[in-house]
């Protein structure tokens, strides 16, 4: 058709903004980190990985918490108090993963993008073409925030863990 121009290439467009800080690469990145993938890989490829995590500090936090002379001889309250403190691993790792991944949607979801052009901390600022930013949209909508649901939920559960076992052990 004549007078129309088709929709320019991601790749034709000019782009001052170096490859590995742009949003849709460190999309990538997280997803193909072995740490940031835990959530991209299901419910299932988020609890595994975080139970691992739990069930190795269990035997740490349950040294530390011989250390109190009343635990050291309840077993059943000592018991409550390593589960609860080896949770503090899992909340800290789920904390990690939410800062990374809402930071990946933010920088997904706005019209600019910052970057650093070289290396010294001199923040520059530029515009996404509407094809960048309906692409963006897209993976923030369809991607990240999936994960980001799923992270909420699984911190959720956790924090509720840790409540209930801090409880039970305050009852026993």
């Amino acid at each position: 058709m004549a007078g129309s121009d088709p929709a320019p290439e991601l790749s034709d467009t000019p782009c001052p903004v170096p490859p590995e800080q742009r949003p849709l690469e460190q999309f990538r990145e997280l997803q193909n980190s072995l740490f940031f993938a835990w959530p991209s890989n299901g419910d299932r490829g988020l609890a595994v990985p975080l139970l691992r995590c739990w069930l190795i500090a269990m035997p740490i936090s349950l040294v530390v918490a011989t250390g109190s002379w009343t635990l050291r001889h309840d077993l059943p309250a000592l018991t409550c108090a390593g589960a609860a403190g080896a949770f503090l691993v899992p909340l800290l790792i789920l904390v990690r993963q939410w800062l990374g991944w809402s930071t990946l949607l933010r920088r997904l979801m706005s019209t600019a993008v910052e970057y650093e052009e070289s290396g010294w901390y001199d923040g520059q600022v530029w515009e996404k073409p509407l094809a960048w930013r309906q692409q963006d949209l897209l993976v923030a909508t369809h991607e990240v925030k999936p994960i980001l649901e799923r992270l909420k939920r699984a911190l959720l559960i956790t924090i509720g863990l840790l409540l209930l076992s801090t409880g039970l052990c305050q009852a026993l």
